[in-house]
C-alpha cells in the first residue's frame, strides 16, 4: 500500500488538475453559449442555400461553365474544418477519419486546406499533402475569411489544378450531438441532359419544375452566384465547426472533472484506511511495550 504522504500528494494533484478542467468547463460553456447563437443563426441560410443551389445548378442541364464542369487532370481539394487546441475528446479525429477512412480516396490525389491546427497535424503525420494552413480562421470565423479562400480555391480550379473541391467539417446539433460531415462544394452532380427540342442537342433538364433562365445570361450570372454559393458554405460550415468545438470540449472538461472527483473519493478513503492502519499500529506497539515492561 502506497504511504499516507504519496496518496496525499497525489490527491492533492488530482485535485488542482480537477480545478483546471472545472475552469476549462466554464469557459467552454461561454464560447460555446456565443458560438451556438451565432450557429443558430447562419444554419437556415446555410442549409437554404445549399438546397437551392444544388437545385439550380441541377436544371442548368446542358450549360458549360468553367465550375460546372469536372476536369480529368487536377487533385481534389479538400477543406478539413478543425480545431487550434486538443482537450475536445474525439471532435478532431473523427471529422478527419472521414478523409482517411474514406472508401475510394487514395493521399496522392488529395490537397489538403487545413483551417485548425489539429486537423493539419492529424493529416500531415498520416502522409498527406498540405496545400494551405489557416489555423487563425478558427480563432473568429468571419465571412471575409471564407471569401479569401473561395477565392484561392476557384482560382485553382480554373487553373486545372484541382477538379473537385469539398468541405469536411462537424455539424453543431446540439450541445452533446455533433456530427461530422463531408459535402462537396463543386462541381454539383447534375443528371445527364437530354434532347428535349429534337434538334439534336441537349437541352436543359427539368426536374419538377420549369426550365431555369438567367438574366443577362447564364456566364455571366453563374460567375456571380458560384463565388457567393461556395463562400457560403464554407462560412456556415466554421460557424458550425466553432459551436461543436466548444461543444465537444464543454463536454470533454465535465467528464474529466467527473472523473477527478471519483478519483479523489477513492483516494480519500485509501488515505483513510492507511491512516486508520498507522494508528492501530502505533497503538499495537504502545500496548506491546507496555506489557514488556510489566
Amino acid at each position: 500500500m502506497a504511504s499516507m504522504r504519496d496518496i496525499k500528494r497525489r490527491r492533492s494533484s488530482i485535485q488542482s488538475t480537477q480545478q483546471i478542467t472545472k475552469a476549462m468547463k466554464l469557459v467552454s460553456t461561454v464560447k460555446l453559449q456565443r458560438a451556438r447563437a451565432g450557429a443558430e443563426r447562419t444554419k437556415s441560410y446555410f442549409n437554404c442555400m445549399y438546397d437551392t443551389m444544388n437545385s439550380i445548378l441541377k436544371r442548368v442541364g446542358a450549360v458549360e461553365h468553367k465550375y460546372l464542369n469536372s476536369g480529368t487532370a487536377g487533385k481534389k481539394a479538400v477543406i478539413l474544418i478543425s480545431s487550434n487546441r486538443g482537450l475536445a475528446g474525439g471532435y478532431n479525429n473523427n471529422v478527419a477519419k472521414l478523409i482517411t477512412r474514406h472508401e475510394t480516396w487514395k493521399k496522392e490525389e488529395l490537397l489538403i486546406y487545413a483551417i485548425g491546427n489539429k486537423g493539419r497535424e492529424i493529416l500531415s503525420r498520416a502522409g498527406y499533402e498540405i496545400k494551405e494552413e489557416l489555423p487563425e480562421v478558427m480563432e473568429a470565423p468571419a465571412y471575409a475569411d471564407a471569401m479569401f479562400l473561395t477565392e484561392r480555391l476557384l482560382q485553382a480550379y480554373e487553373a486545372g489544378e484541382i477538379n473537385e473541391i469539398w468541405l469536411a467539417y462537424t455539424a453543431f446539433k446540439n450541445t452533446v450531438s455533433h456530427i461530422p460531415m463531408l459535402i462537396k462544394l463543386l462541381p454539383v452532380d447534375r443528371p445527364e441532359a437530354v434532347d428535349l427540342d429534337g434538334d439534336g442537342k441537349p437541352d436543359q433538364v427539368i426536374e419538377g419544375g420549369a426550365p431555369m433562365n438567367f438574366e443577362p445570361g447564364d456566364e455571366e450570372a453563374l460567375d456571380l452566384i458560384i463565388p457567393k454559393y461556395v463562400a457560403s458554405l464554407i462560412y456556415g460550415g466554421l460557424v458550425e465547426a466553432l459551436a461543436s468545438e466548444n461543444g465537444a470540449r464543454m463536454q470533454a472538461m465535465d467528464n474529466a472533472t467527473n472523473n477527478a472527483a471519483e478519483l479523489i473519493d477513492d483516494l480519500e478513503l485509501l488515505y483513510n484506511r492507511a491512516r486508520q492502519g498507522s494508528i492501530t499500529q502505533e497503538l499495537t506497539e504502545i500496548i506491546a511495550g507496555a506489557n514488556a515492561i510489566q
